[in-house]
């Protein structure tokens, strides 16, 4: 399975305690900088990159963004709008016309950049919702949103484009309106019973971790939909959006995932692994690395569980004959 990284996980490290960022030494590169210093780094661990538009990625420093990245690929354009304060109140979900109609184009002209360079879309919403009971037009809040990625992801098939959404439930609205998997899928079948059909799911782990839902479940769920559009690697304590390095907590979610994803085949048509991390205070090239060489160690040991004894397990909901599977295939 190829990979992929959003460039996020060099940046500075900001946070509303440390605005200037855990590693402030990063605050003045360049996006062009930071993927030379990935590529420098991570050359056979990481093969493409995902980068936010307009403030990481634009046909502004497109060129010297490519010329960074020697020869490896743009994956995926993510929208941008939690980054930009116009949109602090919503933007494709935004009571005001004129901030709409500025969320939507911008969404727009993201998917006219990724369909021109080949890549694929991920909208996160982490701005459409509300912070206080009584402050928001629900229904027609939740019209506007609909309608609004209905536009972009009819923008991205006009591209051949795939624009996945990916959801959670807080931050930085503290109620986000896609903020489960049955709101993603709300909003995927609303879209196709309007015949808009290339719109998938980016399951974020450690988005699904805070809502306690099941990674390896969800993962299945998806597939025999035909929703599962890519994933966004990483880990944490199940809290907040941690973003830690894969495999440090929940191993056991993480490697029956691993284990769904094989049985999926997910990967056989040019899926990618992509690891959104930030390793606040850690060197964020090694936590990558290290991110990569455990989620190798994992899908190794997923490869290794007897899958046609799984299956006569899992048929008697035998879960202690499939932890004797899941513990050999650890070497116990």
């Amino acid at each position: 399975m190829k990979t992929s990284l959003g460039i996020w996980a060099l940046s500075s490290m900001v946070t509303r305690f440390v605005p200037g960022g855990y590693q402030p030494q990063n605050a003045g590169e360049t996006t062009a900088q930071r993927v030379a210093r990935a590529v420098a780094g991570l050359e056979g661990y990481i093969d493409d990159y995902e980068f936010h538009y307009p403030q990481e990625l634009s046909r502004d420093n497109l060129d010297d963004v490519r010329a960074a990245l020697a020869g490896h690929g743009i994956y995926a354009i993510c929208t941008g709008t939690h980054l930009n304060p116009r949109f602090g109140k919503g933007g494709l979900s935004s009571p005001d016309d004129a901030t709409r109609t500025a969320a939507v184009q911008e969404g727009l002209d993201a998917a006219d950049l990724a369909g021109e360079i080949g890549a694929q879309m991920v909208l996160w919403p982490g701005v459409e919702g509300y912070n206080y009971p009584f402050q928001t037009p629900y229904a027609d809040s939740w019209a506007r949103f609909i309608d609004g990625v209905g536009e972009i992801a009819s923008r991205c098939a006009e591209h051949g484009t795939t624009l996945f959404l990916e959801h959670k439930n807080s931050e930085p609205a503290m109620k986000i309106f896609m903020r489960n998997i049955g709101m993603t899928l709300h909003v995927i079948h609303t879209l196709r019973a309007r015949g808009i059909s290339n719109v998938q799911v980016n399951m974020d782990w450690q988005h699904l971790l805070m809502n306690g839902e099941s990674l390896g479940e969800y993962a299945a769920m998806l597939a025999a939909q035909g929703l599962l559009g890519h994933q966004h690697a990483n880990s944490g304590w199940g809290t907040f959006d941690d973003d830690n390095m894969v495999g440090a907590t929940a191993f056991m979610e993480t490697l029956e995932l691993a284990l769904e994803l094989r049985r999926a085949g997910y990967g056989d048509n040019g899926e990618r692994l992509g690891f959104d991390l930030y390793p606040y205070t850690e060197d964020a090239v090694a936590a990558v690395k290290r991110s990569v060489i455990q989620w190798r160690f994992i899908d190794s040991v997923a490869g290794k569980i007897d899958e046609t004894a799984l299956r006569a397990a899992q048929q008697d909901k035998d879960a202690i004959r499939a932890y004797e599977l899941v513990y050999a295939a650890l070497g116990a």
